[in-house]
């Protein structure tokens, strides 16, 4: 078990916690904060030794480090009537790989040379598949050959499917067999499809069919076998990429329109990746749970740095009620999160040993013990209460964890400080990035003890500053911490969106500066906490101007919510929320309140109970909690609530892949209700 050192930056023995930022001077202008770099590294690691310059060098450093060493893992099906999995993992090498990725590349490269596909601005190539090994085989071959991905969401439904396919000009598509039969429907709407490629075997009858149709659109239906075949006995070396190639055309899910292509080069993917190996301790024998979207930028680069130190990428079933099962087999050390996920797991943790008795008792005075020593000194660990109390918890994502990631959205400080002493390893609020910043930005240092709440200082590829924003009333001269938009520059930034200079000059102005929509604060040590948010903004009936997305995300660490969806009317005086209830905490509020033993799994009384007006006032009494602890205004408060079991989902359109609230989609679905709410007017007593 060994540190790539080559690539890995380890952190200093005493680490700088009240000094992570450090000022350029002569950079504060009216209206803004000076620029901020990374205290600890500095800014310029393009020109450092062995920085990755492209994907292909990234790629290479991990088949260096671990030729022979597996590198993608899989549980096979066993059965499929009814669906069961292996209980191990099969394993391919970094030179099985290597092998593969050369044979995709090669076919692909003569088809696009031969004018067989291609005839775009880019030769672009189409991922439509979920996280499984032949998802980043195909990426690694794409970099190889100077080709554009271009990922195809999971889960974005037919119509963005369509658009993508056409804006991006997709001739060539790898998806899984499941997603052929779409893909030849909407041939008609997307003629420029030439090639399309099964990621899976096909049977002799589903492949005649399939084969057929595609003739009668003039599209070529490929096994992934077949194709590697064709590069296997027709191979052209590997063609070096420079760092201003464009490797990917990088769809964000958006919650309104269509997606925004984000114009991404082989040197925003590679800096990225070594900016996120500074202070990374992935060993090469370490393993990463793949089960967030490969679509989504935050995952990418996660398996990116764990290919660059030559570990390991298990993917996950495929279903998420087996990531649990996954995860305890797997074994993983690295588990890349987001705050849905992470909440769950807080709250079936205090659900299960915050209980009455002695057991109850032993497991609040650990908490208690192990969040005073965390707070105190940043050290996770407890030599006991790991041994009596957390070891079970640990042993859910399989007991060997050692480093967990929060991304996609805020998480609650109280959440952060307990998984860190669960799981007693490092667990992070970051790194905080966008799609337009390739998921580089802002990353906490390890074992910061005060840090839970923040993301951390700028990243060693970039550069920060705050602008203020007056109609909120946050500025650069705020006591005592300066406050604003936040605006990021540097190499692992975006250069627009493709075909859309409107929104590109809205992103990025004159000087190069991302815009991020975000507001920010640093404080004195010189660390980022986010806020507010500009977008999602909207006026009451009085005149007073609302973040939605900041109410939701304080909110969400209320035990008994499992999401939230807050809406907001400019002709109303407050605000209303549809909130998706936690069962097992919903049965024991209904239990109490009813007077009666409701348990978890009876859904359908559950379901009955939402509707009470006691249950509804006893949701909403732990929200004013909630809202008064985070110090939310009045007229920031949820005044009346539609309690219910039926989640948002990606699969009906309420969620983004990243698990974001769709709120139009939302609003749309819960209008009745939402509605309903405002007829009652706003409570006096609230």
């Amino acid at each position: 078990m060994i540190l790539n050192s080559e690539k890995t930056i380890p952190l200093p023995p005493v680490i700088p916690y009240d000094k992570q930022s450090a000022e350029v001077a002569g950079t504060k202008r009216p209206g803004q904060t000076a620029h901020y770099r990374n205290a600890i590294f500095g800014s310029q690691i393009e020109d450092a030794p062995n920085s990755f310059k492209t994907l292909d060098e990234v790629f290479d450093s991990g088949l260096k480090t671990g030729r022979n060493q597996p590198f993608l893992g899989h549980r096979p099906i066993v059965s499929k009537n009814p669906l069961r999995f292996a209980n191990a993992y099969v394993w391919e090498t970094y030179g099985q790989i290597d092998e593969r990725r050369r044979h995709i590349g090669s076919a692909l490269h003569a088809m696009f040379s031969k004018g067989e596909v291609g005839g775009g601005e880019y030769e672009t190539v189409g991922i439509w598949s979920q996280n499984r090994p032949e998802w980043q085989i195909v990426d690694i071959a794409l970099q190889t050959y100077r080709k554009v991905s271009v990922s195809l969401y999971d889960t974005l439904g037919k119509d963005s499917v369509e658009y993508i396919t056409n804006h991006a000009h997709l001739t060539v598509i790898f998806s899984t067999s499941d997603k052929l039969p779409t893909l030849l429907k909407l041939a008609d709407k997307t003629p420029q499809v030439k090639l399309l490629v099964s990621m899976d075997p096909l049977t002799p009858e589903a492949k005649t069919v399939l084969v057929e149709w595609g003739h009668t659109h003039e599209i070529r239906v490929l096994e992934l076998s077949e194709l590697e075949a064709i590069g296997k006995a027709n191979p052209i070396e590997p063609i070096p990429a420079t760092p201003d190639l464009l490797a990917c055309i990088c769809y964000t899910s958006g919650t309104t329109g269509n997606p925004k292509g984000a114009l991404l080069t082989h040197g925003n993917f590679a800096l990225s990746v070594q900016s996120n190996l500074y202070g990374l301790n992935l060993t090469d024998d370490g393993i990463l749970l793949s089960y967030l979207p490969l679509a989504h930028i935050y995952e990418r680069i996660c398996e990116l740095c764990t290919v660059a130190v030559g570990a390991k990428i298990g993917y996950f079933t495929g279903d998420p009620l087996r990531l649990l099962e996954d995860a305890q087999i797997l074994r993983p050390q690295f588990f890349p999160s987001v705050p849905r996920v992470l909440n769950r797991i807080y709250q079936a943790a205090m659900a299960g040993g915050d209980v009455p008795g002695l057991r109850g008792t032993i497991f609040r005075k650990a908490v208690s013990a192990k969040l005073e020593k965390l707070r105190r000194t940043g050290d996770p660990t407890h030599p006991l209460w790991d041994r009596l109390v957390f070891r079970k918890i640990q042993a859910v994502l399989g007991g060997q964890i050692k480093l967990v990631v929060s991304g996609s959205a805020p998480i609650s400080r109280d959440v952060l400080d307990f998984l860190k002493i669960a799981f007693g390893c490092e667990v992070n609020e970051g790194d905080y990035g966008m799609t337009e910043t390739t998921a580089a930005c802002l990353k906490t240092l390890p074992y910061d003890p005060t840090c839970s709440g923040f993301v951390g200082p700028p990243q060693p590829v970039n550069e920060i500053k705050l602008v203020d924003v007056p109609s909120m009333g946050y500025t650069s001269e705020d006591k005592p911490n300066p406050r604003g938009e936040l605006c990021i520059r540097g190499p692992n930034c975006f250069s627009g969106y493709y075909k859309d200079e409107k929104n590109t000059k809205e992103t990025i102005d004159d000087e190069g500066w991302m815009h991020s929509g975000d507001i920010a604060e640093l404080d004195a040590f010189g660390r980022v906490k986010i806020i507010d948010r500009i977008k999602n903004i909207m006026k009451l009936s009085q005149g007073e101007y609302v973040a939605l997305e900041k109410i939701e995300n304080t909110y969400s660490s209320a035990s008994i919510i499992s999401q939230i969806y807050v809406h907001g009317d400019s002709l109303q005086s407050y605000l209303v929320a549809v909130i998706v209830l936690d069962p097992v905490q919903l049965a024991n509020i209904a239990s109490t309140v009813l007077k009666r033993k409701i348990a978890a799994d009876q859904l359908e009384e559950l379901s009955t109970v939402t509707s009470d007006r006691r249950i509804q006032d006893a949701v909403l009494s732990i929200m004013s909690k909630e809202a008064e602890r985070n110090g939310l205004k009045g007229f920031e408060t949820v005044k009346r609530v539609h309690l219910t079991l039926r989640p948002f989902t990606i699969e009906e359109g309420t969620l983004t892949p990243t698990l974001k609230i769709k709120r139009k989609d939302a609003y749309k679905l819960y209008q009745t209700a939402i509605d309903g709410l405002y007829r009652e007017g706003e409570p006096v007593h609230k």
